[in-house]
């Protein structure tokens, strides 16, 4: 499985987190801060999105580092991925993912 697919499946190589990292790019860091904060309700600034990938060691966002429910059950219970979870057809963390993003589950199947 390639490095950048997240713990959930989805792809940082689609992520616009990571897409305005990579290329430096503020105009993609304000708009994704405006989408994320009305998202989420929270108070998500354009200097928070900053990612190198969900599974690659250096920055994340701080909703994807700290606050992302998938991502901090997988690293609890020592898993890589989601799809090493016995749990992962029923779980409703990942779940609601899937839901909006199929392409998660085939990624990690």
């Amino acid at each position: 499985m390639k490095q950048l697919i997240a713990i959930c499946g989805l792809d940082c190589e689609k992520c616009d987190a990571y897409l305005a990292t990579k290329n430096d790019d503020q105009s993609l860091r304000e708009k994704t801060a405006k989408l994320w904060a009305e998202l989420n309700n929270a108070p998500i600034l354009p200097e928070h999105i900053n990612c190198d990938g969900c599974r690659i060691n250096g920055r994340k966002t701080v909703f994807c580092d700290r606050l992302c429910p998938v991502r901090q059950c997988a690293i609890s219970k020592g898993f890589e991925t989601c799809a090493d979870c016995a749990e992962k057809y029923t779980c409703p963390k990942v779940g609601a993912i899937w839901s909006h993003n199929p392409q998660a589950k085939s990624n990690l199947m």
